[in-house]
């Protein structure tokens, strides 16, 4: 969870500044911060710890409301500071970006996709949505129980439908801003496929520009997973 969360605030003073290449420096910047990605991981954290009930839009509405500047979406804004608990049918990363405590709550890949799709479905009920959050949250997983990366690959592509055939040097070039799970999804795989350890990947990830702290936080959760934690 700590890999997701640096990840966002790396990526973050990026988002609307890319950067396309892997070797920016300082890592964390000055003007780095926590956005809306690490708000909300930890308000699904909490709801898993609380015992992942029907609580979720509770405390999605709660998190925000103690941080209500961190960057939201604005249909998540409305969301939130409404009285409705009723999902919207977003396709958008936001499920997939706050889906990394899922994947080391449970012990078993089908748990992991089952609880992961109950953490999009409450905002994030459009079949794309809740697959980044799955896909993302399977990936963690994988990470985190010894799985090679070819491993991670084959699910990714078999179960989701992603195509991560793709190099990040073939992605680069015309990549652009896109908020979609299945625009930054696999991107966010792919840097993490293409990694050789946790701050590679980062870096790889906020390289590709677009939604720099979404992709970074996606591909950090996976990436401390699998190697064990940020330096």
């Amino acid at each position: 969870m700590l890999g997701a969360i640096a990840g966002d605030v790396i990526g973050s003073v990026y988002e609307g500044n890319n950067v396309r290449t892997p070797h920016f420096d300082p890592i964390f910047h000055h003007y780095a911060r926590p956005t809306d990605d690490t708000v909300l991981t930890c308000a699904v954290a909490e709801w898993l710890l609380r015992g992942a009930g029907d609580d979720l839009p509770v405390r999605l509405k709660h998190w925000y409301r103690q941080f209500p500047f961190a960057g939201y979406g604005a249909t998540f804004i409305q969301w939130a500071s409404s009285i409705s608990c009723s999902p919207y049918n977003s396709w958008g990363n936001g499920s997939a970006m706050r889906a990394s405590p899922v994947g080391f709550a449970f012990d078993s890949l089908d748990e992991v996709i089952a609880q992961a799709r109950r953490s999009a479905e409450v905002t994030h009920s459009h079949p794309e949505g809740i697959k980044g959050a799955e896909a993302s949250a399977a990936c963690v997983f994988l990470a985190r129980t010894g799985h090679a990366k070819a491993d991670i690959r084959a699910l990714v592509e078999d179960r989701f439908n992603y195509d991560l055939s793709r190099s990040l040097d073939e992605i680069r070039p015309t990549y652009r801003f896109d908020v979609s799970c299945q625009g930054s999804v696999p991107q966010a795989i792919v840097a993490f496929l293409e990694s050789t350890g946790w701050e590679d990947a980062v870096r790889k990830a906020v390289s590709l520009g677009g939604d720099s702290d979404n992709i970074a936080c996606i591909c950090g959760g996976i990436a401390a997973a699998y190697y064990g934690g940020g330096p």
